[in-house]
């Protein structure tokens, strides 16, 4: 039997409003406070990675291997080997004209003598170009753009009798609020911005809309059932406490499994699959919020101040005549 709610979404609007604004504003002067850590991506440079036996300290084994480069920035990501089946250890070092061989040949067999044994052996070395990186993010966010104008148009078409253009532009302001959410998250959790944020990206633009589409689907429903009966306001309000039950329940139980995989990549060290995990977790928490509290509401509010300025006019003309 699923929990009936009666929250007034509309009235508390100023309420939540309020809570999104903070949150984004946060996220984005989180960039000046914490500064944005770029990966290797769009610095460029080089990627060495190696495998090893047994415990590693890899903070110790990273400090050994600054020592040996000087002043080139250095990284690490842990994992394992799938093919080998060993721990691994992968070394991004920022540089524009990437590491010479004379100095990558230093750096592995100081790091195999310190560290014989683990059993330290390179597995692969390449470099980065970091236009190849800006490249792969700027199609990503066209890609992003493109999504969000089809998202528009095709919101605006299924749900033109509540007024689908404007429906599609509030769900597009909720998509961009959970978007900023999650890059604050990168910023404030110290986490470089790579694929996995592209990828965390598209993954919580497609599980909020879902979200958001069905409050949407929800409303007009209930408008073609209740026609005149219900005023704007109570039928969002009556939508979306129909739906609430169902977006916590999907929110909670994605949210546990990431949560999960969380969990277990901290107990192993894979910091790779953190940088993903972590902030889908947020994300989501921050979709299924944009849509239960932002995308409707926000609709709401614009059809009734458009509703508002258009009265006066009406009663003007009446007065004139």
């Amino acid at each position: 039997m699923h929990k009936k709610f009666n929250i007034d979404f509309v009235g508390k609007r100023k309420i939540f409003f309020t809570i999104s604004i903070v949150m984004v504003a946060f996220s984005i002067l989180s960039t000046f406070i914490f500064g944005a850590d770029l990966d290797i991506q769009f610095k460029g440079g080089t990627i060495i990675t190696y495998v090893y036996d047994g415990e590693l300290d890899c903070d110790r084994f990273v400090n050994d291997a600054k020592d040996v480069l000087g002043g080139i920035g250095v990284k690490y990501t842990t994992g394992v080997d799938f093919s080998t089946g060993k721990n691994n250890i992968q070394l991004s070092l920022t540089s524009n004209s990437g590491l010479s061989s004379d100095k990558q040949f230093e750096l592995t067999n100081t790091l195999t003598e310190k560290y014989s044994a683990n059993a330290i052996e390179l597995i692969e070395s390449s470099d980065v170009s970091p236009s190849s990186g800006r490249e792969f993010f700027l199609k990503c966010i066209v890609a992003v753009i493109l999504s969000l104008i089809v998202l528009i148009i095709y919101i605006a078409i299924r749900f033109k009798n509540i007024g689908g253009w404007l429906a599609g532009i509030c769900a597009v302001i909720a998509l961009l609020h959970d978007c900023i959410i999650v890059y604050g998250t990168f910023i404030v959790c110290q986490m470089p911005i790579n694929a996995n944020f592209m990828a965390v990206v598209l993954t919580i633009l497609g599980y909020s809309i879902n979200n958001t589409i069905v409050i949407y689907d929800r409303i007009r429903e209930n408008a073609k059932l209740y026609g005149k009966k219900k005023t704007r306001e109570e039928n969002v309000n009556l939508s979306i406490n129909q739906c609430l039950t169902r977006s916590i329940n999907t929110s909670v139980t994605t949210v546990v499994a990431m949560l999960a995989v969380t969990i277990v990549s901290t107990i192993y060290g894979v910091t790779s699959i953190i940088s993903f995990s972590l902030p889908v977790m947020v994300g989501m928490i921050a979709g299924t919020y944009s849509s239960v509290c932002l995308a409707a509401v926000l609709w709401c509010f614009f059809e009734s101040k458009k509703k508002s300025e258009k009265t006066p006019n009406k009663t003007a003309d009446v007065k004139q005549a």
